[in-house]
């Protein structure tokens, strides 16, 4: 079993219709029938029991608008775990909070930093959301609840890097994950530039130096590499070192791995991605047959060997990720490189690297 699992409680993103936004069917409330959150709680229970610290994430569409009664009767079935959700903030209200509070949940926001930055986080009616954001965070600060946040930079100028650290320094959030917009899923638009994204990368890794107050993940994960090639100990990429399949459960009961991206859509060869459906089989027995399961993963494992035979940054990234080589490569799960890689990876890497270099003097 891996040490985390995310549930889709339902595929609605109410209120939210944001423009870089993944999801099939985030318009649409298809709720996670409650056989579904019993049918994946009983093997996670049996590994919770030795695992003290396995994560359930409340991920993909808007948990909180499932309602509070809906998304605790969710929750129910599970023990001895850490729920935790990812939030876009709108619904939050002081008796969501005290829902938080009660039952110990860990909380992300998805917040784009300051309003000029947040353009693409928008309503159904197309009306900025901003306020709306700022107004469920500042609940969350109201009562004393720690929580993440998650950025989504469609463009990574170097010159606002700095602009978007200290907004988040500002917001008090104990850390942070930046995403650059990626092309999958129904978004078609996303890649930037190298030089600008490297150039991007430099400048927020050099604005967490001069005031490191934020766990920063991207260049925790730069530095952490760093570390193990100090130690001497760079062989296989953490990633596969020991495989996490990373399930997520569909609303639906459908499992699919590594990518949760992938949820909600089918192809001619591949079928729907799922390697199967926790309401037929269950979940333990779908990681254990996960290779005889999956129809893609063959392929996909033939694309992370070209990847390390070709990519001299793989021992740092592992190779491209089934999502993001499916959308960009034709639906092909064996290509290498995608502009993914490219601004996220390579482009981190060099502009962590760069800022290293500039301050070791």
């Amino acid at each position: 079993m891996p040490r985390a699992v995310i549930m889709q409680p339902t595929t609605l993103c109410q209120p939210l219709d944001c423009t870089y936004c993944y999801l099939p069917f985030r318009k649409t409330k298809h709720l996670m029938p409650m056989p579904v959150a019993q049918a994946v709680a009983d093997p996670v229970n049996r590994c919770a029991q030795d695992d003290p610290q396995f994560e359930v994430v409340w991920h993909g569409g808007e948990p909180l608008a499932t309602g509070r009664e809906y998304l605790a009767a969710l929750m129910d079935p599970f023990r001895g775990v850490k729920h935790t959700l990812q939030t876009n903030a709108v619904l939050l209200d002081d008796a969501w909070c005290t829902f938080l509070l009660e039952r110990d949940i860990g909380v992300g926001v998805s917040v784009d930093g300051p309003e000029d930055m947040n353009t693409h986080r928008v309503t159904r009616a197309g009306h900025p959301a901003y306020r709306l954001i700022k107004r469920g965070i500042d609940r969350l600060r109201h009562h004393g609840i720690p929580f993440s946040a998650i950025a989504v930079v469609s463009h990574p100028d170097p010159a606002r890097a700095a602009d978007l650290y200290e907004f988040f320094v500002d917001l008090g959030c104990h850390s942070l994950g930046v995403n650059i917009e990626e092309q999958e899923g129904v978004n078609v638009t996303g890649g930037q530039d190298f030089e600008q994204a490297a150039g991007f990368w430099e400048a927020l890794t050099s604005a967490w130096h001069d005031n490191p107050v934020l766990q920063l993940r991207e260049v925790d994960r730069v530095l952490d590499f760093a570390g193990s090639v100090l130690d001497g100990d760079v062989g296989s990429p953490p990633v596969l070192q020991a495989w996490d399949p990373l399930p997520t459960i569909a609303y639906d009961g459908g499992v699919v791995l590594i990518s949760p991206e992938l949820a909600g859509f089918t192809d001619e060869r591949f079928g729907d991605f799922t390697t199967g459906n926790v309401l037929h089989t269950g979940l333990d027995v779908l990681l254990a047959e996960a290779h005889q399961r999956t129809r893609w993963l063959s392929e996909f494992w033939s694309g992370v060997d070209a990847c390390k035979a070709t990519c001299p940054y793989f021992s740092f990234c592992g190779g491209a990720h089934p999502a993001n080589r499916y959308f960009e490569h034709q639906g092909r799960m064996d290509g290498t490189r995608t502009r993914y890689c490219t601004t996220s990876k390579i482009a981190l890497f060099e502009g962590v690297n760069r800022h290293a270099h500039a301050h070791s003097h």
